[in-house]
């Protein structure tokens, strides 16, 4: 875990954003055999700070982060720390060229901007919402939010899920004190319980599963549903995690791998996961 000090703050961006739809209609769970197992591939990428010279190369290593069966198998990218102190928007545009036709690259212009998504058009975006966490503090954190999308399969549309994004204040949980560490646990804790209450519930009580992402500055990061929700990776900070939903969408996970991007200590975490309709 880095410091903040490593990291240029941004100015506070203050309230909530929302973009497109607020919400969306449960989907019935459908009846008869289940369909076949496919294949999404997960990952978290926090574009980090110290060797900005290879930003450009870790937003390509992302973007081939899997080579499986074809087109359906791009991946589904949560970003992190997107234009956070770099002074420019060349991380915005990198992402929007390599991450082109095939994708819908999400929250790149509003609130969410700090933790776009970049979702593949093997899936619809049938909803999208960004979550306002809390307002930052000049000269320690950035604000941060939730960003939020809701998903079919372009050729099975009963086939829904939402994925949600997010960055927590770093610093709460690194051992080392400082004169805002309890404002920092304090924004840890708000983030937590929004993370679970406001946003995964918002998504779980309409019946769809949640797939979350996120570098969560805490190592081990407590489970947010300890009997119901499943991790990628057992330690780390740069965590993908999912809540299965009652739509009748199944979750398993299939294997992982990291992707060095050789900008700072973050790797891209990747998670293979396969989704079906039961």
């Amino acid at each position: 875990m880095k410091p903040i000090s490593r990291r240029r703050a941004l100015g506070i961006a203050g309230g909530a954003a929302l973009a497109g739809v607020a919400g969306a209609l449960s989907v019935a769970a459908p009846s008869g055999a289940a369909t076949a197992w496919r294949n999404l591939g997960v990952v978290t990428a926090n574009i980090g700070r110290d060797n900005l010279g290879q930003r450009e190369a870790a937003i390509i290593a992302v973007r081939n982060a899997l080579t499986m069966e074809g087109a359906a198998d791009r991946p589904l990218v949560g970003w992190q720390e997107i234009g956070e102190g770099d002074g420019d928007e060349k991380e915005k545009g990198w992402i929007n060229q390599h991450f082109g036709p095939n994708y819908q690259n999400l929250h790149l212009n509003n609130a969410g901007h700090r933790v776009p998504i970049s979702a593949p058009t093997a899936y619809n975006v049938l909803a999208q919402r960004v979550t306002h966490v809390h307002p930052g503090k000049e000269g320690v954190s950035p604000n941060r939010v939730i960003s939020e999308v809701l998903l079919a399969a372009a050729d099975d549309p009963a086939l829904q899920f939402a994925f949600v994004n997010t960055h927590f204040v770093a610093g709460a949980y690194n051992g080392r004190e400082d004169p805002y560490e309890d404002w920092r646990r304090t924004m840890w804790g708000d983030h937590f319980r929004i993370l679970r209450d406001t946003v995964i519930e918002h998504w779980r009580t309409r019946g769809y599963p949640v797939i979350w992402t996120g570098d969560v500055n805490r190592d081990p990061m407590p489970l947010l549903y300890p009997n119901k929700e499943t991790r990628a990776f057992a330690s780390g900070i740069d965590q993908i995690g999912w809540i299965e939903g009652t739509n009748g969408v199944q979750i398993q996970l299939r294997n992982t791998k990291v992707v060095p991007m050789n900008v700072d200590s973050h790797n891209a975490r990747v998670a293979v996961l396969q989704l079906r309709r039961v």
